[in-house]
C-alpha cells in the first residue's frame, strides 16, 4: 500500500476488510457519540429537556 493508494479508487469494501478490520467506522463513531450525548441529557434533564411546561392556555384577560 502506497502513500497514494486512496486517489486510485476500488473496492472499499475489500480494503475496509483487509486495511482496517477492528476498527470503528466514522458512521459507527458518529452513532455511538449521539447515543451517548442524548443519554447523559436525559440523565441529567430527564425526558422533556428543552421543552418549558405551557404556563397558560389563553393569555390573560
Amino acid at each position: 500500500m502506497s502513500a497514494f493508494d486512496w486517489l486510485k479508487g476500488g473496492n472499499d469494501h475489500a480494503l475496509a476488510k483487509s486495511n482496517y478490520s477492528g476498527r470503528e467506522s466514522a458512521t459507527d463513531r458518529a452513532a455511538r457519540l449521539r447515543r451517548e450525548s442524548h443519554r447523559a441529557r436525559v440523565l441529567r434533564d430527564g425526558d422533556a429537556a428543552g421543552t418549558e411546561p405551557r404556563r397558560r392556555r389563553f393569555g390573560r384577560t
